[in-house]
């Protein structure tokens, strides 16, 4: 299970998501560009001393990114408010890529064109959206339970 973080636009999330990725073992893709200097500096806040830990790969831009993903053949799952279908009624397996978009704009629609699946966290009416670095925790989460993956840490 991978994470891919779409342009992020802050440095705080972006920390906070590279340390889930090092204490749970999960490989974070940084598709660039960022709204921030990417640096261990500014990532400190979020990610603490972390970030060493953090297995992540950086991505010049969402095409190169994607190029990656098709050679490699992994699904794409976009986590996104405007999805119809609940990420807890989904069926993830081992391999996906969960990509959330940027905290002030989500994703193109040519991005969530491009995934092969699109899920949302379901809420009460009338509320916008979840941060993004709890909502990518949540639903990476719930990939590990649904892949047992979690049966492989301490």
């Amino acid at each position: 299970m991978d994470l891919a973080l779409y342009q992020p636009d802050i440095a705080q999330n972006t920390g906070t998501l590279l340390r889930l990725g090092a204490c749970l073992g999960v490989r974070v893709h940084i598709i660039h560009p960022t709204g921030f200097p990417f640096s261990p500096r500014e990532l400190k806040r979020g990610g603490l001393d972390y970030i060493g830990q953090a297995d992540f790969i950086e991505h010049d831009s969402y095409d190169h990114f994607d190029g990656w993903r098709r050679e490699a053949r992994r699904r794409l799952v976009l986590l996104t408010t405007k999805a119809p279908e609940s990420a807890y009624a989904f069926a993830f397996v081992e391999g996906d890529i969960i990509i959330v978009g940027r905290e002030s704009a989500g994703v193109p629609d040519t991005v969530a064109a491009a995934a092969d699946a699109r899920i949302r966290i379901p809420m009460r009416p009338g509320l916008r959206s979840i941060n993004v670095a709890i909502a990518g925790a949540m639903i990476v989460g719930e990939a590990l339970r649904q892949t047992n993956a979690f049966a492989s840490l301490i």
